[in-house]
C-alpha cells in the first residue's frame, strides 16, 4: 500500500497476531486509500474475531469505517465475557480440538465437531448455517467472511484451553447432560433397558446409567469417573455461576 499514512496500536493480547515492529506500541501503516479498517486490521495479522472496539482518535467506528490520512487508530480486545447476540450460544471446532469439544460436552456445553477435516469453506458455512461460534487455531479460517462467529483458541494445552473458552463465552454448564461423543442429549436409563450393551463385569458392578438420546451410546461412574470429576468440580468452582 502506498496511500494514506495512519497509526495504529494493538491491546496487548492481539500482540501476538502482529509483527515484531509493530508490539510496542503506535506504529505507522501506509494505506491504499480505500480498503476498510477492518480490511486494514486483518491485513496486519489480527483476525476481526479478536478485535474489540476500533477507536480512531478516541472514537469508536465501525470495520467498514475508511481510514483517511493522520488518523491514530486503536485495536482493543474483546470484552469478557463475550456477548454472541442473534441465537443460542453453540461452538463449532475444527478437527484439532477433539480434546477440547469432549471437555465441553461433558460439562453440558453444546459443541459440534466432526473427526475428519472438512475443509476450512465447509467449516465457515456450517458455523453459518447452524449458527455457531466456531473455535479454532487456524487464522485462516477466521478471517471467512461467512462465519457466523468465532474466536482463536490462544492455548495448545486442552486445560487452558477450556478455561479460556468458558471465561471469554460464560456458556451455561449442565455438567453430565451431554455425549462426550457426538454431542447428543444424556437420558436416565434402566438398567434392564441398556443391559444388552454391558459387559459381565459392568453388569455386576454399576447399576446406576444415562444413554445418548442420539448416538444411544451408554455411560456409567466407570473407571475414568474420578478423573473427569476433577475436570467438572473446577470447572464449576470457577464458573458454576454459569450454570444452567
Amino acid at each position: 500500500m502506498n496511500g494514506p499514512e495512519i497509526f495504529v496500536s494493538f491491546a496487548p493480547a492481539l500482540r501476538l497476531f502482529v509483527g515484531a515492529e509493530r508490539r510496542s506500541g503506535r506504529t505507522s501503516v501506509a494505506t491504499d486509500g480505500v480498503s476498510t479498517l477492518g480490511h486494514v486490521v486483518e491485513s496486519l495479522g489480527v483476525p476481526l474475531t479478536e478485535a474489540g472496539r476500533l477507536l480512531v482518535d478516541g472514537r469508536p467506528v465501525g470495520v467498514s469505517h475508511i481510514p483517511t490520512a493522520g488518523e491514530h487508530v486503536e485495536v482493543e480486545g474483546v470484552i469478557r465475557p463475550q456477548q454472541v447476540p442473534g441465537a443460542p450460544l453453540r461452538f463449532l471446532l475444527d478437527v484439532h480440538l477433539g480434546t477440547l469439544a469432549r471437555r465441553l460436552r461433558l460439562l453440558g456445553v453444546d459443541a459440534a465437531y466432526e473427526s475428519e477435516d472438512l475443509g476450512d469453506p465447509a467449516l465457515a458455512a456450517l458455523s453459518a448455517k447452524e449458527q455457531r461460534v466456531m473455535l479454532s487455531r487456524d487464522r485462516g479460517l477466521l478471517r471467512r467472511r461467512e462465519l457466523w462467529a468465532g474466536a482463536y483458541i490462544y492455548s495448545d494445552r486442552p486445560d487452558e484451553q477450556l478455561r479460556d473458552v468458558l471465561e471469554r463465552f460464560a456458556p451455561p454448564l449442565a455438567p453430565w447432560s451431554r455425549c462426550t461423543a457426538c454431542n447428543g442429549v444424556l437420558t436416565e436409563a434402566d438398567k434392564d433397558s441398556v443391559r444388552e450393551q454391558l459387559e459381565q463385569g459392568t453388569e455386576r458392578t454399576y447399576d446406576v446409567f444415562a444413554q445418548c438420546t442420539a448416538c444411544e451410546r451408554v455411560y456409567w461412574r466407570g473407571a475414568h469417573h474420578a478423573r473427569l470429576d476433577a475436570i467438572v468440580s473446577e470447572a464449576m468452582r470457577e464458573f458454576g455461576g454459569a450454570a444452567a
